[in-house]
């Protein structure tokens, strides 16, 4: 905390000051932050209390809704920089608040600066292509990490979703005769997601002639349908690696996630003209409102387009 001299000894240290001890602690020892989070927000803290000092204020009851929007209002830097300096202040007021040192929260009405909507990042047409072309093979593995990009790729599932996706998930447990799956997705929320005749001819291939095998390994019958090589349920970090080893065959440069075939996914179907509220659907989104993001990537994709070849566009 900052410290001063007062005479030749040091001074007492002020409530502010003692407060955000506690809220160090609190933040280590029952939020379980990490050391990075916990530096940034102690040196934003510190700002801020130093700021309050200066205009005489050493108890949080003393700190007025002015004082705290004139502080915010002067900072500077970056959005992202400026959005955890306001978070870090108001997590602060809201700690003191349920900790009854205050009655009021003086910054119930600041609100971080709008942070620009990262767009995603997803493959072109002929990068996915490129990359489900680059898996090939008979044996057991090939087959199953086939099934499982074309699987992520055709139904725009989260890769938690494709892993926790059991044999009783594919409807009529037939995906030639009933192509869909049962997708449970976050807050538990089931929905039926039909899956394309390339995925269809991937996962029946996988799932006639190399999931046997892989779970005969271990000798015991798992219920998902992505399983790895000894039998078990396919892990997390290695559904990551069989992405990544694809994309290296593939020459694909770009980082790529499991996430980014679902922002691919979800790009070339509302390029293709599906409406937005179907794309929500198939997504699992709750809101809307989530899914409109790539509606911004579709636009840029166009008028990229139309500047390229329209005579009169440039």
């Amino acid at each position: 905390m900052s410290t001063g001299n007062r005479g030749a000894g040091e001074r007492s240290r002020s409530d502010l000051e003692r407060y955000l001890e506690h809220y160090v602690r609190y933040l280590t020892l029952e939020r379980g932050r990490s050391q990075n989070t916990i530096a940034a927000y102690t040196r934003d803290l510190e700002a801020y209390v130093q700021h309050l000092h200066s205009l005489g204020v050493d108890t949080p009851s003393a700190i007025s809704a002015s004082q705290a929007r004139s502080y915010v209002e002067g900072l500077e830097g970056a959005a992202t920089t400026l959005a955890r300096k306001v978070s870090s202040i108001k997590n602060f007021h809201r700690y003191l608040l349920e900790e009854k040192v205050l009655v009021d929260d003086v910054t119930a009405g600041i609100s971080p600066p709008a942070l620009p909507a990262r767009l995603p990042k997803a493959l072109s047409v002929s990068e996915v292509q490129t990359l489900l072309d680059s898996t090939v093979g008979d044996d057991p593995p090939a087959l199953r990490d086939r099934a499982l990009l074309e699987f992520l790729y055709a139904t725009g599932a989260r890769i938690s979703e494709a892993l926790s996706l059991t044999i009783d998930d594919i409807v009529d447990d037939d995906l030639r005769c009933a192509p869909a799956v049962r997708v449970t997705g976050k807050g538990n929320k089931q929905r039926i997601v039909p899956v394309g005749s390339f995925a269809r001819d991937a996962m029946d291939a996988y799932l006639t002639r190399s999931r046997p095998a892989l779970v005969s390994a271990r000798g015991t019958a798992a219920a998902m349908v992505f399983v790895g090589n000894r039998g078990g349920a396919l892990s997390r970090q290695n559904a990551w690696l069989i992405l990544r080893s694809a994309a290296e065959r593939a020459q694909l440069t770009q980082a790529l996630s499991p996430h980014t075939l679902r922002h691919s996914f979800a790009t070339h179907v509302l390029a293709g003209g599906a409406d937005i509220r179907v794309v929500q659907e198939l997504l699992g989104h709750s809101s809307v409102s989530t899914t409109q993001i790539y509606t911004k990537v579709t636009i840029d994709t166009l008028r990229e387009v139309y500047q390229s070849a329209h005579p009169r566009a440039r």
